[in-house]
């Protein structure tokens, strides 16, 4: 007979024997420690792998140019390389809600799905067992609770049978945005809330401490709505304990459906003597009045079987034939009714709607995009803002949008080439996407990926307008390898017999457009030094602008093979006008 007991049994006294210093350390500790030390074990395993993951893998900071390498003038950040066979996006792509939110809105298959898959099918043996054991924002929770939430009794509920189907309306409503194209998902999953909420909160200040807070970007909106979103989810344990987990959370409710094709359950036993002890235990709500199994709701912990005076409680094969206590109708709990969720499911689609409607409003002026985005409609279908690409992008080029694109480009990932330039040894932001919003390009290919392209402003750039010379953006291009722009004679007057006048015209710098790739770095110089260190401009005299025929938006093929023929084409443009001018001046060609 299947059977996954782990939990402790309750001590029971006996006559000259005490609790052994380790139990009464883990009493101290909590009900759910106690009984359950073998969850608690790998809660902590994996809430740590989370860690590593958020703040080792992920830390771009540390970045290091390799010396050996030779070929590409900028190496920056040559050593993040090594750290790509790590699963940065691990806990992203293991999300299911994330996962079928992003296949169902952007009408396409996503290699998340099949990560989603495995772990439903691993929580079919334990039901929910990602909930209970490896969700980290349900460890964050239990560790809020335990701190804060367990010491303030004034706003906790008695009666939550209305709070019950909650995240089943959620889930409906994510499900059915998606339909629509948009992506709710990334506003209401588990793992993208705490893996941008850790971001936002936490590495401001790891950054202020190790640079200074000159070199931490300035927030905006879409931080300030990110971490109250963070805090009020921890701050709802404050009504019950687990109260995200238990009553809100979409995510685990995708696998609470899921345990309807469980393979273990709990089952309870004849010998349950009805103290209750079992139900004042158990932290997801998972046990009716007459101590039978909630099993949407349970996540097999296992702290109700710790908890029990005469061992009634055991978690075997759902097929397992034991002496069971025999349920009592009327403890049953009432299911969620189909009205509420086609309710639910209707004003997610409306909601949608509005929402892509608002944001076309403001869809003005394009946005730059990380290197290897997919055409902006896909991509907003398949970001699920979680924010990742941030996280780990060394120059904090990358920047999450506030609501300057309405509700649908909230945290969407946006370059501000003001601030710093995006570095062409570096291709981690695609690496990092759980979604392929952001292609995982290879460095050479993400070297050829055309963000936007670079433009001159011949009024206020010092060279063009006759105050100084300046090479700043020439120089910075040439550094990064790119060699898009390049002194040129300009305004040069011509005589009557077609030759240049001397002493007109003069030097200035143009962009190449056929070399640009709109990496910024120009920009972020001309900023840096004209406008803020020296004041001589307001703002930078050359800007990397996106939109049609600036940028490179491929869903599949080649940047590099897309380059290439570009040059090809131009190289054959070029010589058949110089054939037809020596065919048109003859001998005097």
């Amino acid at each position: 007979m299947l059977r996954l007991d782990h939990f402790l049994p309750r001590w029971r006294a006996k006559l000259g024997k005490k609790k052994s210093w380790a139990r009464r350390m883990l009493g101290r500790l909590g009900k759910t420690v106690e009984f359950a030390p073998v969850r608690r074990a790998i809660q902590t395993a994996a809430f740590l792998v989370f860690l590593a993951l958020v703040f080792w893998v992920s830390w771009p900071y540390d970045a290091r140019p390799d010396p050996s390498r030779t070929g590409w003038p900028s190496h920056y950040a040559d050593n993040l390389a090594t750290k790509e066979f790590l699963p940065v996006e691990g806990y992203l792509a293991i999300d299911p809600l994330v996962a079928l939110s992003t296949a169902v809105a952007a009408r396409t298959w996503v290699w998340s799905l099949a990560s989603a898959a495995g772990i439903l099918i691993l929580c079919m043996l334990v039901p929910r067992g990602f909930c209970g054991y490896l969700c980290p924002l349900g460890t964050m929770i239990d560790m809020f609770d335990w701190a804060v939430g367990r010491r303030v009794k004034r706003f906790k509920i008695e009666n939550v049978g209305h709070w019950r189907h909650l995240r089943y309306l959620i889930l409906a409503a994510t499900i059915a945005a998606a339909f629509a194209g948009v992506m709710l998902a990334g506003v209401v999953a588990a793992i993208p809330i705490i893996t941008r909420g850790m971001s936002f909160a936490v590495d401001p200040l790891v950054h202020a401490t190790a640079s200074g807070w000159h070199a931490v970007p300035p927030p905006n909106w879409g931080h300030l709505v990110s971490l109250t979103l963070f805090g009020g989810v921890l701050a709802l344990g404050l009504l019950s304990p687990r109260f995200w987990c238990k009553y809100v959370c979409p995510s685990g409710a995708v696998f609470s459906v899921a345990n309807s094709w469980r393979v273990v359950e709990r089952k309870v036993s004849k010998a349950c003597i009805g103290c209750n002890q079992c139900v004042e235990a158990c932290p997801f709500d998972a046990i009716n009045t007459d101590w039978s199994t909630r099993v949407d709701a349970c996540t097999l912990c296992q702290t109700c079987a710790g908890a029990c005076p005469t061992q009634a409680i055991t978690f075997v094969g759902r097929t397992a034939v034991i002496d069971l206590k025999p349920p009592e109708p009327e403890a049953l709990q009432p299911q969620v009714s189909r009205r509420a969720l086609l309710t639910a499911g209707l004003t997610g689609a409306m909601s949608a709607v509005g929402v892509r409607s608002a944001s076309a409003a403001n869809d003005v002026e394009p946005v730059l995009r990380p290197p290897g985005s997919v055409p902006e409609p896909q991509f907003l279908q398949q970001c699920i803002r979680c924010d990742a690409c941030l996280k780990v992008c060394p120059n904090d080029v990358l920047q999450p949008l506030g609501f300057e694109r309405g509700l649908n480009g909230l945290w969407t990932p946006a370059l501000k080439p003001d601030w710093a330039g995006c570095d062409p040894s570096c291709n981690a932001c695609g690496q990092a996407c759980p979604t392929g919003a952001i292609r995982a390009l290879p460095l050479e290919e993400k070297r050829h990926a055309r963000i936007g392209l670079a433009a001159v402003d011949t009024v206020t750039c010092l060279p063009w307008a006759g105050s100084e010379a300046c090479q700043l953006c020439v120089d910075e291009c040439r550094a990064a390898g790119y060699d898009a722009i390049e002194f040129q004679q300009v305004h040069t007057e011509m005589g009557p017999d077609g030759n240049p006048i001397d002493g007109t015209g003069f030097i200035a710098p143009v962009v190449v457009d056929s070399k640009c790739v709109g990496c910024g770095l120009c920009q972020t110089r001309c900023n840096v030094i004209n406008v803020n260190d020296r004041g001589v401009l307001s703002v930078s005299a050359i800007v990397i602008t996106a939109g049609e025929g600036r940028e490179d938006r491929l869903t599949t093929g080649s940047y590099k093979a897309l380059r290439e023929a570009e040059a090809a084409e131009q190289a054959i443009r070029k010589s058949e006008q110089q054939r037809a001018a020596e065919k048109q001046l003859g001998d005097f060609y």
